[in-house]
């Protein structure tokens, strides 16, 4: 009896976080997607890395730093787009993406010169 409960309980939850991610302005789906795909490009690189080897650990160490840094300025970014959050309201779009720009510009800097 329980596990029926459990898996009504579960399909309860992903359908109230299905209806709630329908509602979600698309430009805030976009940066979504753009954080899956960092993450899942992570993702491959650590499983490239434990099939074939690890011998240009720095490249590897900057692919997967690039990936997640990217992730997380993309997050940031959504944080501060998204109109609910009442924390950033006197930040514009413009400059918050502007910030963003800037932000990958110097992490990407910062990883080429890693790579020496």
């Amino acid at each position: 009896m329980t596990v029926s409960s459990t898996s009504k309980d579960a399909r309860d939850l992903f359908g109230a976080l299905w209806s709630a991610y329908s509602a979600t302005p698309t430009n805030l789906k976009i940066i979504d997607q753009y954080v899956a795909f960092a993450v899942f490009t992570a993702v491959i690189q650590v499983v490239y890395m434990a099939l074939v080897g690890t011998f240009p650990f720095n490249s590897f160490l900057s692919g997967v730093l690039s990936c997640v840094g990217t992730a997380v300025l993309a997050v940031c970014l959504r944080i501060q787009v998204n109109k609910e959050n009442k924390e950033f309201k006197d930040i514009a779009p413009e400059r918050a993406f502007a910030d963003f720009v800037l932000c990958n510009v110097v992490l990407h800097l910062v990883i080429i010169n890693f790579l020496g």
